[in-house]
């Protein structure tokens, strides 16, 4: 890929500016050869874990955990949390799959399912759900769940745990962690990195549970089980020789976007989306595919394209910016644009100008 292109896939997507300097430091220091026993990464855990309480205001009854990925962390959630069933809310691929290895895993779990490009307007959870496993970004088709929505499952069902799959949208959000269990996220989406990390955010509930369903005699998984990630996580390690390299290059761009403020980052991702929901509403030939605006995503936005999605491609990179395909039986006539703090706010008013002149 040309170096200069702009990638607006929604995952991998763009490397943030400052990763590239990082991966020189850390390759000049030896980073990606230290022990995950040493002093030196106890510092670059604990940093790195620090970063993230404090860019996304992680309360301190959380405890935060590195995996291998977000999908990981769908099969961790499961095993760990749920000894019978748990409750899905699917609106896309992403939240179907979530709800599909809950079914491997031998979970008698069950969904509501909507059509995609829409939202919920009211669920009825079964009385004996464990878990309510919310995707807040559907990642294939651009439907956000409104916040207010997700605060209102936790008052109607104060006793089920609640998992929020945040993989399309943090660090945007402002999440409401007094009303969640367990939060995650991977960080080749809007942090910016290459993947092959995930982050897991679990609270006091979680561990009891999975305690419990130890207790009990149940499997709830070998090294990555939550008591095994918490008794490392107290001495800032982990279980296994993780991802080093990615650990250390999440604290420093975490530390980056702490320096240039969450509330900024905030505001610019709702410009850019504005101006680019703006172009898809008045355009002749294009629209938004989510058209709720309570459920617009602000940082996967999903146009359809029809037709001229090949032409529309063809035009974007000849100036010099990747789109995103649709997913699934979508891909040939819609595209996707990721929206993270990585792609600055004259790149988005340069794709909504091309856009225009389509």
């Amino acid at each position: 890929m040309n170096k200069a292109r702009i990638n607006f896939t929604p995952g991998p997507s763009q490397l943030y500016f400052t990763v590239e300097d990082h991966m020189k430091y850390a390759f000049r220091e030896g980073i990606p050869s230290l022990s995950h026993r040493s002093k030196q990464f106890d510092k670059i855990f604990k940093d790195t874990t620090e970063g993230i309480r404090a860019l996304l205001g992680v309360p301190p009854n959380y405890h935060i955990f590195f995996t291998g990925s977000a999908t990981e962390i769908w099969e961790r959630s499961i095993q760990n949390l749920v000894e019978f069933s748990s409750f899905h809310l699917v609106n896309g691929s992403f939240s179907k799959r979530y709800f599909e290895v809950a079914r491997q895993l031998n979970k008698q779990s069950t969904s509501i399912e909507v059509k995609e490009g829409k939202g919920f307007d009211s669920i009825n959870v079964p009385s004996d759900t464990e878990l309510i496993a919310i995707t807040h970004n559907e990642t294939s088709t651009g439907v956000s769940l409104p916040i207010s929505f997700i605060e209102s499952i936790r008052n109607e069902n104060p006793d089920a745990l609640i998992a929020v799959d945040a993989v399309s949208s943090l660090p945007y959000p402002k999440l409401p962690y007094d009303k969640l269990d367990s939060v995650f996220f991977s960080v080749q989406k809007g942090f910016g990195l290459p993947a092959g990390l995930g982050v897991w955010m679990v609270n006091e509930r979680c561990i009891e549970k999975a305690e419990r369903m130890i207790a009990k005699g149940i499997s709830i998984g070998s090294y990555h089980n939550i008591p095994t990630l918490l008794q490392n996580e107290k001495k800032h390690q982990t279980p296994e020789t993780p991802n080093v390299l990615s650990i250390f290059l999440l604290g420093k761009v975490v530390g980056d976007m702490l320096a240039k403020g969450i509330e900024k980052i905030r505001k610019e991702t709702e410009y850019k989306a504005a101006i680019l929901y703006q172009t898809l509403d008045k355009h002749a030939s294009l629209e938004p595919f989510v058209l709720q605006p309570e459920f617009q995503s602000k940082t996967v936005i999903v146009a359809n394209t029809g037709n001229a999605t090949e032409e529309i491609t063809s035009l974007l990179m000849a100036n010099g910016m990747h789109p995103g395909d649709g997913y699934g039986s979508n891909k040939k006539t819609q595209l996707r644009f990721a929206n993270f703090p990585t792609h600055g706010k004259e790149q988005f008013e340069l794709l909504c100008d091309t856009l225009e002149k389509f």
